[in-house]
């Protein structure tokens, strides 16, 4: 499958910002550097919830390389590619070492030493892909960045299909009170109330699809999700309500890391602890 980027939902406010969410596959190796981008609101298919087995077979069917096999030098880029003999030699080595992940974590899988698979994927993680989601209003400075030729070439290479599908997507404006809700489909948009659109709204990013983990469409499953994140761990999961969002009367205010936008995150009291875990929780102030 390789390298993909597309746009899930664009909506441009009355005050004409713009908010876009994409879906973008790259190689799980260079997920740090999109990492720091800290205007974006992320999320991403985590190895800790996928089966075991299905993470071995997909890195042996489809295991992520580099696209570009820089020759060594002083400092952070490599300005030439290794010689067709060097590069034939390193895919070789790279396969070996993607082998030798693989032999790890089926032993580590097998019924004798039984490791959770929160551990055994991490394994296989330099040789994976990995599904993001992410929703923003601030763009320039990542395609800036990150399609100048001093990035990584596999990151230059997803920012530039990011920046192509960027612009080829026309946003739908949204007025005073409408929602950006990513992964509802239109027939959903049609019929379903706006509490459960926000909801499976929540819960299909948290997945990173519109589909539950069997392939299927489902709002039970979805609510469910959306109920299980709000009450998970020791606060609840927040990061997959900052994709929804409503357009703001203010087009300078900021919520989260959005401009002109409210965050849905933003309208519940506890989305961000307020004490230490050993200390009395104060309710948070939006």
């Amino acid at each position: 499958m390789g390298f993909s980027a597309r746009v899930l939902l664009d909506s441009l406010s009355p005050g004409g910002i713009r908010l876009t969410t994409m879906e973008v596959r790259y190689p799980r190796f260079i997920h740090a550097e999109l990492m720091t981008h800290r205007v974006f609101s992320r999320n991403a298919a985590s190895s800790r919830a996928i089966p075991i087995r299905t993470m071995i077979d997909a890195v042996r069917r489809d295991p992520a390389m580099p696209i570009w096999w820089g020759r060594n030098q002083s400092g952070m880029q490599a300005l030439g590619e290794i010689d067709p003999a060097a590069r034939e030699a390193a895919e070789a080595e790279w396969r070996r070492a993607l082998d030798d992940a693989l032999a790890h974590a089926e032993r580590l899988a097998a019924p004798e030493i039984n490791l959770h698979k929160q551990l055994v994927n991490r394994i296989l993680e330099p040789f994976a892909w990995i599904t993001v989601i992410i929703t923003a209003t601030e763009w320039s400075n990542f395609f800036t960045q990150r399609t100048h030729p001093d990035a990584q070439p596999e990151i230059k290479h997803a920012a530039e299909l990011m920046l192509a599908a960027y612009r080829a997507s026309a946003p739908r404006a949204l007025g005073i009170g409408d929602w950006h809700t990513p992964l509802i489909l239109a027939d959903e948009e049609a019929v379903l109330p706006l509490d459960q659109r926000l909801k499976i709204s929540v819960a299909r990013c948290a997945r990173v699809s519109y589909l539950s983990h069997d392939g299927t469409r489902d709002h039970a499953k979805d609510l469910d999700l959306y109920e299980r994140l709000v009450g998970g761990g020791a606060n609840g999961h927040w990061s997959p309500f900052e994709h929804v969002a409503t357009p703001a009367s203010d087009t300078h205010a900021w919520s989260g890391n959005f401009r002109g936008w409210e965050q849905y995150r933003k309208r519940f009291d506890r989305e961000h602890p307020s004490a230490f875990p050993d200390e009395v929780p104060v309710a948070a102030s939006r």
